[in-house]
């Protein structure tokens, strides 16, 4: 559920935590985590809070989106299932794909295409769908013919996993179909 200012004020009390505080002891906590669980768990966590607008601010401010970026690169799957979970949730701000191009994340969203995990595949799908609306710039980066090709096969597989194809298939009707 999305929250705001009201809402947060009552669900914190007078004795909790405000959630900048909260999600800045997450972002420590992640950076001086030794064991990938324990990494894997702060991720999944913050990711939960990417979704909702009134986190936005704060999880720029703390640098997550970048967070979620840098596991992209990581060898351990369920890292990477988390952090393209997180850009995922967050996209659907402008401000939030803006910090992403600004951090170079789309070759690594793309990459994500490729996962053997079904999780983070959708997830990639839904992240590139919503940054294709920022800018032309943006749309032709992640329109490029191998991306495109690759997203048409997924359309085309929905008897290997329907989520797939139809992810794929709506990405394809906004963003390729509708222009040609």
């Amino acid at each position: 559920m999305f929250t705001n200012k009201e809402r947060q004020e009552e669900r914190t009390g007078k004795h909790g935590t405000p959630r900048l505080q909260y999600l800045q002891e997450l972002v420590s906590q992640f950076q001086n985590a030794t064991d990938q669980d324990t990494k894997k768990k702060i991720v999944a966590n913050l990711g939960n809070f990417a979704y909702d607008p009134y986190n936005f601010t704060i999880l720029r401010q703390l640098n997550v989106l970048e967070l979620f970026i840098d596991c992209l690169t990581e060898p351990n799957e369920k890292l990477v299932e988390f952090g393209i979970g997180g850009l995922c949730n967050a996209c659907a701000d402008p401000k939030n794909v803006a910090t992403i191009l600004e951090a170079d994340g789309i070759p690594l969203i793309i990459k994500c295409l490729s996962s053997p995990v079904r999780n983070t595949v959708n997830y990639a799908l839904g992240a590139l769908y919503y940054m294709c609306d920022n800018n032309r710039a943006t749309r032709e980066e992640i329109l490029r013919a191998e991306v495109v090709d690759l997203i048409e096969r997924y359309a085309a597989a929905d008897s290997v996993s329907v989520s797939f194809s139809n992810l794929a298939k709506a990405f394809l009707d906004k963003h390729v179909h509708a222009n040609t």
